[in-house]
């Protein structure tokens, strides 16, 4: 019996993708399969194994080591690995020893700049079937478990805000390696601040072009292009799907869009503030809302004249507001995104809320009787997990269906409304994180110490570094 059907690990829908996904691989004549799960970080990690052993493998999974999991940003490993419990708290977890990728075939794809290459999203499991506590994407299914218990689905559309560059010099000379290692040098592609202008789309249309041909040909649900109001900067929306799609969307659109991009000379990244002069941040604003199982109703929509929302939808809204602080570090995970939060700006720096109001956290869209009533995050950043992410959304607004929090009346003056304002910093965060005990129970302790450990080996390294700033600052004058 296969360790998938030992556990009965698949659905009926996963079954029946199996079948399609091994003819698929025969008539593609596909030669790898690249085997990839979403680490804490929301980087895909995997394997390629040749076709022939990726489809003999598919239903009893593909070993990798545990250290994958120990990873801050720059690739080192921050647990103590090979002491008891691997610095995890788990004989499971230590000296580096293998756990399971086991492939959701629901997931397959055949990537349109390797043809000959198939793709597939795994889950991690134990040796004795149990999930991995850790592994993000299987946070996000007990997310929607919850959810599903109470007959709802949660329904998310992306707005993702990115840059692309020229490569000039990709800094690939052995003095060039290090961890992290050397950026490559780039160069714009737009000059920016002609907003929604054709000229600057026509001048970044070839790579985007690029971008949309693949992103299509993956079935990504692709609604829009833009180019942003920054130097060389992009945005992609995507329609509004269900439960897991959204975020294995968001996980499979970033790195593909890397991938197409260096293929062709080009440098993308979801870095929220990359060093380039008169940089615009780039945001990932999270467009959701919970339908009914039954009917897909709209949960949210208001049946009262002169309500934005129903009463679930502002006991939801309550409860983004109430946890907003603490879910920072979730939808702002990076030490760099924190820039972006400035009054007066179109990014939040306080937890408030505002009907069709840019200047808020968040945007409440829609109205009485329609159907495409929504609420817009526009706090996060484009680096962040999106199986964090959207989990952190999904418990927050249960927590407040479940208290009736009421979130307070629309904020018309968002940078000037009194309210809790968000952390100023990735330390700050976590601290909130570490304060608020509702995430500990949602998620879980083991989860929030675990995330916790990897964000402070960050904040300790980049505290470590003398930066130009101080340099500048402190050099001449001390």
């Amino acid at each position: 019996m296969s360790f998938v059907k030992k556990h009965r690990l698949w659905s009926d829908e996963q079954n029946d993708a199996a079948i399609r996904l091994r003819r698929v691989a025969e008539e593609s004549k596909l030669q790898t399969i690249r085997l990839s799960f979403p680490d804490q970080h929301g980087i895909l990690r995997g394997k390629t194994l040749i076709a022939s052993e990726a489809l003999s493998s598919l239903e009893n999974g593909c070993s990798i080591t545990t250290t994958m999991l120990a990873k801050d940003t720059s690739h080192r490993t921050v647990f103590p690995v090979f002491t008891a419990g691997g610095g995890f708290g788990m004989s499971e977890m230590q000296g580096g020893s293998d756990v399971l990728m086991v492939p959701d075939p629901t997931t397959f794809k055949v990537l349109p700049w390797a043809p000959t290459t198939g793709w597939l999203l795994c889950d991690l499991h134990f040796a004795d079937g149990r999930p991995v506590p850790f592994a993000t994407r299987g946070l996000y299914k007990s997310a929607l478990e919850k959810l599903s218990q109470r007959g709802y689905d949660f329904v998310a559309g992306l707005e993702v805000e990115f840059h692309i560059f020229k490569v000039t010099d990709p800094k690939m000379q052995p003095e060039h390696a290090g961890q992290p290692g050397e950026p490559p040098e780039v160069s714009l592609l737009s000059h920016g601040y002609q907003y929604l202008t054709e000229q600057r789309y026509d001048q970044m249309e070839p790579i985007l072009e690029l971008i949309r041909r693949d992103v299509v040909a993956l079935g990504l649900p692709l609604r829009s292009m833009e180019v942003e109001y920054g130097p060389s900067q992009a945005e992609f929306t995507f329609q509004p799907t269900v439960g897991l799609v959204p975020a294995d969307t968001m996980i499979l659109f970033r790195s593909a869009v890397k991938q197409i991009a260096r293929r062709h000379g080009y440098h993308a990244t979801f870095m929220c503030r990359p060093r380039i002069p008169n940089v615009v941040s780039s945001g990932w604003h999270l467009h959701q809302s919970i339908v009914t199982r039954n009917g897909g109703e709209n949960a949210f929509m208001s049946k009262l004249a002169g309500e934005p929302l129903s009463p679930f939808g502002r006991s939801y809204l309550g409860g983004l507001l109430e946890h907003a602080r603490a879910s920072t570090v979730f939808t702002t995970p990076t030490i760099n995104g924190y820039k972006r939060y400035r009054s007066y700006s179109l990014a939040p720096d306080r937890a408030i809320w505002g009907r069709d109001n840019r200047g808020v956290m968040l945007r409440v869209l829609g109205g009485p009787n329609d159907k495409a009533t929504r609420l817009e995050n526009r706090v996060g950043e484009p680096a962040a997990n999106p199986y964090l992410y959207m989990a952190s959304q999904i418990l927050s607004g249960l927590d407040g269906v479940d208290r009736s929090l009421d979130p307070g009346p629309s904020a018309d003056t968002p940078y000037e409304t009194k309210a809790n304002l968000l952390p100023k910093s990735l330390r700050e965060a976590v601290f909130a994180l570490k304060e608020d005990p509702f995430f500990r129970n949602a998620m879980g302790t083991e989860l929030v110490d675990y995330y916790v450990h990897i964000k402070n080996a960050e904040i300790e390294r980049f505290q470590a570094e003398v930066t130009e700033w101080e340099q500048r600052e402190y050099f001449e004058m001390f």
